[in-house]
């Protein structure tokens, strides 16, 4: 059974391997991931690793930031639209209505 921890695990593990194979250090691949926190951004970052080969470690910090920024982007983005959907259902519905 594939469960939550070993999909972190492959995602992290997959990351890590691109980091180290451009010729950094396993440290820094664990500080990306650690700061990414989703499978899905770390297996974002690791095909940007495997397709743009940065040589320098401030590009891969730059883009590691960049995915963090449109992830958060997005959260906000979905907060936003909630409270307006729940905003324009109670001024439908009235204050004190049940749903």
């Amino acid at each position: 059974m594939f469960d939550e921890r070993e999909e972190w695990r492959e995602a992290r593990d997959g990351l890590v391997s691109e980091v180290t194979r451009l010729g950094f250090d396993e440290a820094l691949g664990n500080e990306i991931a650690k700061n990414l926190g989703s499978p899905k951004a770390m297996n974002r970052m690791a095909a940007y690793l495997r397709y743009e080969k940065p040589k320098k470690v401030e590009v891969v910090v730059d883009e590691m930031l960049a995915i963090k920024s449109e992830i958060e982007a997005w959260r906000e983005k979905k907060e936003s639209e909630d409270a307006s959907a729940r905003y324009y259902m109670m001024r439908r519905r009235g204050l004190f209505d049940e749903e």
